[in-house]
């Protein structure tokens, strides 16, 4: 195994999608968890740090190394079984590997054709599909990880935490949420979402459900915001939705996705959209082939959605018109980012049911240009902040630490899917409290003693 310490290579692996630059003395890339057990007890030997890096889409500045050296997971890529895999898998190309076999793995991060498997348990990523099927955590059975000592655990939900270990109590906000350690009795859910404070994920055994046997798409307009999200509320009336009896027989989509006026601009630049709409909603609905529609229709009629102008995707070829209107938004935003020679600031935060209404307000309130647009189903929108020069981009900043505020006191949580990284750490904070705080500092301590793995993620060294 190679010590790579040639910068020219080590460059490509120093930044992630936040634009969050690093430092590292070293790249290692393991091929299997021996080689990752020999790299964490040499660097435990040393007092060296290790920063464990994937496919580097992460938005928090987690893989981002602050010296000491890099282990990438990109060798670790097999797939072993259809419930087995290792943690450098890309999430896309097993989701393909299963869809030819008729199973599906339901978390669906926008990123999941150039992220990890194991990242995504790291973070407890999720994405669109969470309204029906929730985040990673509920489809994951078992986990390898290779402790900060060196040693090789096989974890799963009857695995207890050892009683030596500090304990924490806190409760987590009832959102969709990747904020911090999980407050459970067993080592597979603390290592779910730890973001690679705790431990080295190198091997995943996951939970799958029969493919759907058809996916119909939609994409509804409207003229007034009120109405979508009146639309909104109304789909969500008995819907099937994680850790909630639903009605199966109730019209249930497992996606519900907005975008807004400033998001309709921007797809007009490349699709035609009706010159009278203003936002809309993108619906995802599982079927068995025999889909009656009336019932949808009503419901939009109900809410005054443009009935003429709704693209409903039930072949290749109206799947591919669905595609580029739904891809002009984040390729707009892009393009924005490049002409104002700027870095966005994109939010991450949930709500509850209850306070959809009161965000989705100060979101309106906001002034500097913006794109508004995700995970409506689960109260889960990105703003996505486009300052137009350095004084806009300060502004930026700190109107993005009043709307995480803001989440907070409405009962959510300042990360839904992306984590907390090295750039969040003060939200977390925030969020939880500097008792919890403490309580997650003190974990470490015990866990890695020489806080070897995975420094100014989460929190500071206390």
């Amino acid at each position: 195994m190679e010590l790579i310490t040639n910068q020219d290579i080590i460059a490509g692996y120093l930044t992630d999608a936040s634009n969050t630059h690093g430092h590292a003395d070293a790249l290692l890339r393991p091929r299997d968890t021996q080689e990752v057990v020999a790299i964490v007890r040499m660097a435990q030997k040393y007092n060296i740090p290790i920063t464990v890096t994937a496919q580097r889409t992460s938005t928090t500045g987690g893989p981002v190394p602050n010296g000491g050296w890099l282990l990438s997971t990109e060798r670790l890529s097999t797939i072993h079984s259809d419930t087995h895999v290792d943690g450098g898998v890309i999430l896309g190309e097993y989701q393909r590997y299963l869809e030819r076999k008729g199973l599906l793995f339901p978390p669906d991060p926008t990123s999941r054709n150039e992220c990890s498997i194991g990242a995504c348990v790291a973070c407890n990523a999720s994405g669109a599909r969470s309204f029906r099927y929730g985040a990673t955590r509920l489809w994951i059975e078992r986990l390898e990880v290779v402790t900060p000592n060196g040693e090789v655990q096989i974890v799963d939900r009857n695995t207890r935490i050892p009683e030596h270990w500090p304990d924490i109590y806190w409760r987590e906000p009832n959102v969709k949420t990747s904020a911090g350690y999980s407050p459970t009795n067993n080592l597979l859910d603390l290592m779910i979402g730890q973001e690679g404070t705790l431990g080295i994920i190198t091997k995943v055994w996951t939970k799958l459900i029969t493919l759907p046997n058809e996916v119909l798409g939609m994409i509804v307009y409207f003229f007034h915001l009120e109405d979508c999200v009146s639309c909104v509320e109304e789909l969500r009336i008995g819907a099937v939705r994680p850790n909630q009896e639903g009605n199966i027989d109730a019209l249930s989509p497992r996606a519900i996705e907005f975008f807004d006026a400033r998001s309709i601009s921007l797809m007009r630049a490349r699709v035609e959209v009706p010159e009278k709409a203003t936002c809309g909603l993108f619906l995802e609905v599982e079927h068995d082939g025999d889909l009656d529609l009336d019932p949808w229709f009503d419901i939009f009629e109900r809410h005054h959605a443009l009935c003429d102008d709704i693209i409903a995707a039930e072949n290749d070829e109206e799947r591919e018109r669905l595609y580029r209107v739904r891809h002009a938004i984040p390729a707009g935003v892009n393009e924005q980012i490049i002409a104002n020679g700027m870095p966005k600031v994109g939010t991450d935060f949930s709500v509850p049911d209850s306070g959809l209404r009161a965000m989705m307000e100060v979101y309106d309130d906001v002034s500097m240009p913006s794109v508004l647009f995700g995970h409506i189903g689960d109260n889960h929108l990105h703003l996505n902040l486009l300052p137009r020069n350095s004084s806009e981009l300060e502004d930026a900043k700190a109107l993005y630490v009043q709307l995480a505020h803001k989440a907070v006191s409405l009962g959510g949580s300042v990360s839904a899917e992306h984590g907390i990284g090295k750039i969040k750490k003060g939200l977390l904070a925030h969020m939880v409290g500097q008792d919890v705080v403490h309580s997650f500092q003190a974990l470490k301590s015990v866990v890695d003693p020489n806080w070897i793995l995975g420094r100014g993620v989460l929190f500071e060294k206390k």
